[in-house]
């Protein structure tokens, strides 16, 4: 008897049954938009969002508003994101009325050889320790966002951060169990001990934690501006533990990084011009699925149709193989871009698909020429900037190097790295490794409509298309299009030379019918019931009024909140 009311249970809960009672709107949603009309903040943490808005209020920019949130998350978030990671940004200028794209990344040590890899009898970059660290490029990102769009001192925006290190806040929930995850994997490198792990142990939900050491390293960068990082003390006690623990990044490596301004690329679905960066992240991800699915009727099939989903998997397979083989650092290839986020292209692919068939492998197309933990934000002003902002240390907290008395962890973002011999995402020296984090905007008839992102991984541009065709296709509004059960496909090829052989498989949100996943099992696709991986959305809409619509993640301890 008990395993039959298990069994009922199991139905009943993936069934869709559970949901929010609420008099109107869909029942998954988790409540209404926040609105405002002066301004608006969304993060993955509560205080963060309250600072953002606390510096907007005394007359900062969304930009500014971004960098001091960002700042906070750096010290709360550990687990996601920190000045010893990198960063990518969108902004729309209300003054220009267009998009600007930031690419913040950094590259890999000058002085680490591909060679050395096979030399060691490696046959992929570790996940942690000092090989797979690269260049930290967000605090360059920071100040060149402020230099463009900055009204603000960048001692003012950084003061929250600062106090908050000094005087210390409560760790919330979900920050909580993922730093104690971390625990076991990177308690073994040197200075993280001394740093994260107060009393010998990460903190517990509720808990205040204290980071004075990088509340001194903020203050110099406060002062100091970037140079303080990249050229001055900061950067070389950082050449001076790497060299003392086995790495390669150095001094010079820091000296000479610089962020780029980009142009963002876009590709119309039904109307609405889905905006994202161009590699060496995975954004045209996105673009493509896009595209792929625009040939077919999805407000017909329904939102929770195995059809869709069906289709929605198929449509991602094709585009990860592209993203396998083509998504690299532009400076060392001639990237097809614009090829593979043509309506022409996807028309092709999109002929590849089976309707009633999961397909266990595709190849890449033929064209000119997992892990990750990650925050997102978005920000807007009274003047009609808004800011699409993401930032990471890439694999939960980063390589678990912790410099000397800095109070951060650098990234290990050159695991994404290719150890094959003319991939394009090859391992060379200097060079951007492949990128998960990506911010996204949508515009339509050229006025800003979205600024939206959703943190974690390969999850990402799966689900900024599925936000898209949630609010175009399905009409749901933004808090809705993030709430509504989410689909997730893994098993891909990768960047990094694995290949998918066996069609990987399909992770479903509770909210889908059970009849859609027996539908889905019997065309082929492995169903897997997973809890955790579908990522972490914020998103700020822009109604024609002027109205701000302001959404966050009930997966994550996020908050939106405007005035």
């Amino acid at each position: 008897m008990r395993a039959i009311g298990a069994f009922v249970a199991t139905l009943a809960f993936s069934a869709g049954v559970y949901g929010y009672d609420r008099v109107n709107g869909e029942g998954f949603a988790s409540r209404s938009p926040v609105l405002a009309t002066q301004g608006m903040a969304a993060t993955s943490q509560p205080l963060a969002t309250q600072v953002a808005l606390d510096i907007l209020k005394q007359g900062g920019s969304a930009v500014d508003a971004a960098i001091a949130a960002n700042a906070v998350q750096g010290l709360m978030e550990p687990t996601g994101n920190g000045i010893g990671g990198d960063l990518f940004a969108i902004v729309w200028s209300a003054e220009d009325e267009k998009l600007h794209g930031l690419n913040a990344s950094g590259r890999s040590p000058k002085s680490l050889p591909f060679e050395y890899f096979a030399d060691n009898n490696l046959e992929k970059i570790p996940s942690h320790g000092p090989l797979p660290v690269s260049v930290p490029g967000a605090v360059d990102g920071w100040f060149a966002l402020h230099e463009k769009f900055g009204r603000l001192p960048m001692e003012q925006l950084l003061a929250p951060a600062i106090r908050y290190a000094n005087e210390g806040f409560p760790v919330t929930q979900l920050v909580a169990y993922y730093w104690n995850r971390s625990v076991p994997i990177l308690e073994k490198f040197p200075g993280f001990r001394d740093t994260f792990m107060p009393g010998g142990k990460a903190p517990a939900e509720g808990d205040l934690f204290r980071n004075p050491r990088l509340a001194k390293t903020l203050q110099k960068i406060a002062d100091g501006g970037r140079d303080a990082f990249y050229k001055g003390e900061i950067a070389r006690e950082i050449d001076r533990y790497m060299k003392q623990n086995g790495g390669f990044l150095s001094y010079e490596d820091l000296a000479s990084h610089t962020s780029d301004w980009i142009k963002p690329v876009s590709t119309n679905y039904r109307g609405y011009d889905v905006w994202e960066l161009p590699p060496n992240g995975q954004g045209i991800a996105a673009l493509q699925i896009l595209n792929i699915l625009e040939g077919f009727d999805l407000k017909k099939l329904g939102r929770t149709s195995p059809e869709y989903v069906h289709l929605f998997v198929e449509a991602k397979k094709l585009a990860f193989e592209d993203r396998a083989k083509y998504y690299a650092d532009p400076d060392f290839n001639q990237l097809p871009v614009k090829e593979l986020i043509s309506k022409s292209y996807a028309e092709k692919r999109r002929k590849l698909i089976n309707p009633d068939k999961a397909a266990k492998r595709y190849d890449a197309g033929n064209v000119a020429l997992r892990h990750g933990d990650t925050i997102y934000l978005t920000t807007a002003d009274q003047d009609g900037n808004m800011v699409s902002l993401i930032q990471s240390n890439y694999r939960g907290m980063g390589s678990g190097m912790t410099p000397g008395e800095l109070g951060f962890i650098l990234q290990d973002r050159g695991e994404m790295f290719s150890l094959k011999e003319g991939h394009f995402n090859q391992y060379q020296p200097g060079k951007r490794p492949f990128h998960t984090i990506i911010p996204a905007f949508v515009t339509r008839d050229g006025k800003p409509w979205l600024s939206f992102g959703v943190m974690g991984g390969a999850t990402q541009p799966q689900m900024h298309a599925q936000i898209v065709i949630n609010m175009v296709d399905f009409g749901l509004n933004v808090q809705e299009a993030g709430d509504a059960p989410r689909i997730l496909h893994s098993g891909s090829s990768q960047p990094t030379d694995e290949l998918m052989e066996d069609g990987g498989y399909i992770s479903l949100e509770d909210g889908f019918p059970m009849e859609t996943r027996r539908k889905l099992v019997q065309m082929g696709h492995k169903i897997r019931f997973e809890s955790g991986p579908y990522g972490g959305y914020q998103g700020i809409l822009k109604a024609e009024n002027g109205v701000y619509h302001g959404a966050s993640e009930s997966r994550k301890d996020g908050h939106a909140a405007g005035y």
